[in-house]
């Protein structure tokens, strides 16, 4: 199991006297304070909402209390550093806007034994890229496996991809491929492929499919391979075509079809699929 698989220990806190005990000597750190007890153990508290306290030089932490809400984020930059490991017990703090059984469900997708494989479906504005992301922040390294052109010659595209990129953590690594088969089957890593509609469309295009459908599909039943068998977690994202109207050309048509019997084939291996709808998270059984 590698590191960014191994458990971690989550829970909701109250106060920072239930997380220590009380009376412990702090230590002022950017961002918030450290706690040393007696006996060794060392604490790291967030100053309040929004604040991101930076560990001292070489500490492992037994316990930290972070804004997990508005920061999620740091506790990935803060797993990466070592100084929370699978030994840290995470707690978070209390008191913001997200409703208690939202901030559960987020703590669950970060704790002991995410799935492998993540279907993430959404349709367009729907915030399933966003809850991709937000499965995994809190991993210490991921590989953003980019399958749409960056849209250089398109402002207005290479504006959408900018404020993807802006919302990521910086450590992460973007890989932009259409051979997402490769990725999936040379990792071991923590992997977000965004997104399958992308690749479908690229796919076709590469392999003409667009006037010969049939050609597309030793491609199709590669990626499945590839998801079927691959090491690494990956969550993928995908748009779901099937709500809305049927497409008036042939050409969208057949895109539907080839990317809806995918979503099915790619969600029938994953561990775990859900549909987003407005930012709010249904998931499939």
């Amino acid at each position: 199991m590698t590191d960014s698989h191994r458990r971690l220990e989550f829970s909701i806190t109250m106060d920072i006297e239930t997380l220590t005990g009380g009376g412990l000597p702090r230590r002022e750190v950017p961002g918030g304070h450290e706690l040393a007890a007696p006996d060794g153990r060392r604490f790291l508290v967030a100053a309040g909402p929004g604040a991101r306290p930076e560990p001292v030089a070489g500490a492992v932490y037994d316990a930290v209390l972070l804004d997990l809400e508005d920061v999620p984020g740091h506790l990935g930059w803060l797993r990466r550093t070592g100084a929370v490991t699978a030994r840290t017990a995470v707690h978070a703090l209390p008191g913001g806007r997200l409703r208690p059984a939202e901030l559960a469900r987020r703590l669950r997708h970060w704790a002991d034994g995410p799935p492998r494989r993540t279907l993430v479906l959404g349709g367009s504005r729907s915030g399933k890229s966003a809850e991709a992301e937000l499965r995994l922040i809190a991993e210490p390294a991921v590989t953003y496996v980019a399958t749409g052109a960056t849209g250089s010659d398109d402002p207005e595209w290479a504006a959408r991809v900018a404020a993807h990129r802006d919302r990521r953590p910086a450590w992460w690594e973007t890989v932009e491929t259409t051979d997402v088969a490769d990725v999936l089957a040379s990792h071991d890593g923590v992997l977000l492929v965004d997104g399958i509609g992308t690749w479908v469309a690229a796919a076709m295009d590469e392999t003409g499919a667009w006037d010969d459908p049939a050609a597309v599909a030793p491609r199709v039943d590669a990626l499945v391979a590839a998801w079927r068998g691959t090491a690494a977690r990956v969550v993928a994202v995908s748009d779901e075509v099937g709500l809305s109207l049927v497409p008036t050309t042939a050409s969208g048509r057949l895109f539907r079809d080839v990317l809806g019997s995918l979503n099915q084939r790619l969600a029938a291996e994953a561990e775990d699929a859900a549909l987003v709808v407005a930012g709010r998270v249904l998931d499939l059984p």
